[in-house]
């Protein structure tokens, strides 16, 4: 852990508490206070997002569950690139999902903010890859 993980900031958009309670439990136990916010639905994170002005204010992190209703991921994706949301490209995107199709796994790569699809459950150790924690 380092200084800098007291700045980590991290958005959690998933429509189920569970996986946020699990989430912010490892994110939790791997970085030293980082801040958290979990939405349940996509267009509270968008909401939330394009009220940022200082782009040092965006998450650095977002775990993204793609299977929801009324906006999904796919929709959130579209929005956040057509909206230039993170023009410099600070923002690292995890789709998060229990979908274990190709065609999604492909999908996710046509995002250049997305960084890696990852199967639930979300595991401690997947996360540390993320954080590049050894």
């Amino acid at each position: 852990m380092t200084i800098s993980d007291i700045h980590t900031k991290v958005f959690c958009i998933d429509d189920d508490n569970i996986n946020h309670y699990i989430s912010q439990k490892y994110i939790n136990s791997l970085l030293d206070s980082p801040r958290i916010k979990t939405f349940i639905n996509c267009e509270d994170a968008i909401h939330e997002l394009i009220n940022i002005d200082d782009a040092d204010d965006l998450p650095d992190y977002i775990f993204l569950d793609i299977n929801m209703p009324v906006m999904n991921g796919w929709d959130f994706l579209d929005v956040f690139d057509r909206l230039r949301i993170d023009p410099l490209g600070k923002i690292k995107i995890y789709i998060l999902s229990s979908s274990v199709f190709a065609h999604d796994i492909d999908k996710s790569r046509m995002y250049p903010a997305v960084k890696e699809f990852i199967s639930k459950p979300l595991s401690q150790d997947k996360l540390k890859q993320v954080f590049n924690i050894n």
